[in-house]
């Protein structure tokens, strides 16, 4: 679990660091820092995409048909679970509990925060990595990733950003634990289904940051599931 307190311990001194800066910056700043960090989300999502859909054999045509499959189911399953509502009473009980009651931003840039360091592979492969071999030299990396973009989120978005280190040592502990299990289902076309997808969905936070809330991006992370599944069928993407 060290990858995991790490990735967890960078998130929260980011966002420290970043509310202690936060409170220096002006509103019409914040607005553009935060429009800053919706397209530079924009580019890690699109980049990340183009480079499995363009570069890699697993898509000789493209994976578009993988994308939208999985994304259409995901998002129904999404919708009915309503997941979103769920991360959103989270982030109310936390806002309450944390005495922040009072702070309008908070459910927002928690919500934003966590889906922009959750969502991808970087979490899943490095938390597996650490839980069969102890090597969190993936983890650790994403870490220093997360420190600076968590950092930035925090200057625009408010201290719930701080919070998403919450998610994030859940679900990275838990995929540790569980790493054993869990190898033999995440094959390297598995991986780079889940890539594909996942940077899709980052790309879908940057639309929010920058247009305001468009999608509800927490209702479409069924998607990721779909896409491991979807490795598995005899069927070219």
């Amino acid at each position: 679990m060290i990858g995991t307190l790490v990735n967890t311990g960078a998130i929260i001194i980011g966002g420290f660091c970043g509310h202690l800066f936060g409170k220096l910056l002006r509103s019409r700043h914040q607005e553009t820092l935060t429009m800053a960090c919706g397209v530079g989300t924009l580019f890690i999502g699109i980049a990340g995409a183009l480079q499995y859909m363009l570069h890699n054999d697993l898509f000789p045509n493209g994976g578009a048909m993988l994308v939208i499959a999985c994304l259409a189911l995901g998002g129904l399953i999404g919708e009915i679970i309503n997941i979103e509502s769920g991360f959103e009473k989270f982030g109310e009980w936390l806002k309450i509990k944390t005495g922040n009651a009072k702070d309008q931003r908070f459910v927002h840039g928690f919500l934003t925060a966590s889906l922009t360091v959750c969502i991808g592979a970087m979490a899943i492969v490095g938390a597996i990595q650490d839980g069969i071999a102890g090597d969190w030299s993936t983890l650790g990396a994403k870490a220093i990733l997360d420190l600076i973009i968590v950092m930035v989120m925090t200057c625009s978005l408010g201290k719930g950003c701080v919070f998403s280190a919450v998610p994030v040592f859940l679900w990275e502990g838990a995929l540790t634990l569980l790493a054993g299990a869990i190898k033999p289902i995440m094959t390297d076309a598995a991986m780079g289904y889940l890539s594909l997808v996942g940077n899709v969905l980052i790309f879908c936070v940057g639309v929010n940051l920058v247009w305001g809330k468009k999608i509800r991006v927490a209702n479409l992370l069924p998607a990721v599931v779909f896409a491991v599944a979807a490795s598995f069928l005899p069927i070219v993407f």
